[in-house]
């Protein structure tokens, strides 16, 4: 049977955004008066070590009693929430149908041809598709995005929003939803990136997921394992300091002089070779030989200097993602601290966004 309550639902009320990366709880309220976005609220919640491993959650306690506790921090009232799975944990494939048919008629055509295309038991897939619109070879037919996850990946965020108090109303796509938030940093890009292939480069602690849009649409994603808990774990080794220490002085500063010259400096080396080995895996997998432009999100890419060091020894016009730049914040928020965090909240922006579908 497709299931579809719970897998890229469509109609929603207002539902926080809801990230849950490797190391993190990353939480976001957004509200909407006439075409302006306002953030009313968000927060950045630690996760226990090891409770999300490479996407996976591994402790679904651990996890709800941390979005619990951001919930709490952020001040929202909110009870629904959209969250997502990684990329890589999801089978998707555009197939043509014919356009003649209805909403109803399309899912029970998909159910009987799925099979094709999904390689688990149908029984075990979480599965909904998408109309895109009329297919370009032949107008009586259109196109429709065709998405599977294991019902597993799904039930078990569904489990660690419902054991926080909140009621998981969308189980989006990660790079679904960066598509989602590019669209409010299209404006900072040449031509507002349209007719454009812009790299979406996120950073997180354990992982990076390059996005490539052509036109703002999503053409290709890749996860590689790579991120800022290389650079926390060497400050851990270097100075001596526990995880959790390295992880504050790494955000906060104090370290000693030779920190930046010495530790600093070759992570940022290595983030841009990370960059320009995720673009030559995006060239030698498809038509494309360049990009016009790089924008760095997640929270790596907060390292001051990190994007002109890019833009340099790749060539490229390299800039930091800030969802924010145009919306009003409640007065509550802190400006600053919302602008450092902003990289790391694209997901969560997007997510949020679903609000307003």
């Amino acid at each position: 049977m497709i299931q579809l309550p719970r897998f890229l639902a469509r109609s929603t009320p207002r539902v926080l955004g809801l990230d849950i990366s490797t190391t993190a709880i990353k939480l976001l309220e957004l509200s909407r008066s006439g075409d302006s976005y306002r953030v009313e609220n968000y927060a950045v919640e630690p996760l226990p070590p090891n409770s999300v491993i490479e996407k996976n959650i591994s402790d679904v306690e651990g996890v709800g009693e941390a979005i619990k506790r951001a919930v709490k921090r952020s001040g929202s009232r909110l009870k629904f929430a959209a969250a997502a799975v990684a990329g890589s944990a999801v089978i998707t494939k555009v197939i043509s149908m014919p356009a003649s048919l209805s909403e109803d008629e399309l899912e029970s055509q998909i159910e009987v041809e799925a099979d094709q295309y999904i390689p688990f038991p149908l029984d075990e897939v979480n599965l909904d598709f998408e109309v895109l619109g009329p297919s370009e070879d032949d107008p009586e037919r259109v196109d429709v995005l065709l998405a599977a996850s294991r019902t597993e990946n799904v039930e078990v965020r569904v489990d660690a929003i419902e054991l926080a108090g909140i009621q998981p109303k969308v189980i989006d796509v990660e790079a679904y939803a960066m598509e989602n938030a590019f669209g409010l940093i299209g404006s900072q890009l040449p031509d507002h990136g349209l007719d454009k292939t812009i790299a979406v480069v996120d950073i997180g602690a354990t992982m990076t997921t390059l996005n490539v849009l052509y036109d703002l649409k999503t053409i290709y994603t890749r996860e590689q394992v790579f991120g800022g808990k290389q650079l926390t774990e060497e400050i851990q080794r270097r100075y001596g300091l526990s995880y959790e220490e390295a992880g504050m002085a790494k955000r906060q500063g104090g370290l000693p002089d030779n920190y930046v010259p010495e530790v600093l400096e070759p992570f940022k080396e290595a983030m841009a070779q990370q960059v320009s080995r995720s673009l030559q895996f995006f060239f030698s997998s498809s038509q494309y030989s360049g990009v016009d432009h790089i924008v760095l999100a997640g929270g790596s890419s907060s390292i001051p200097g990190v994007d002109s060091l890019i833009e340099e020894k790749i060539g490229v016009p390299t800039s930091i993602a800030n969802p924010f730049a145009s919306m009003s914040i409640a007065p509550r928020i802190k400006a600053q601290v919302l602008k450092n965090d902003a990289p790391a909240l694209m997901i969560a922006c997007g997510l949020a966004l679903r609000s307003f579908d």
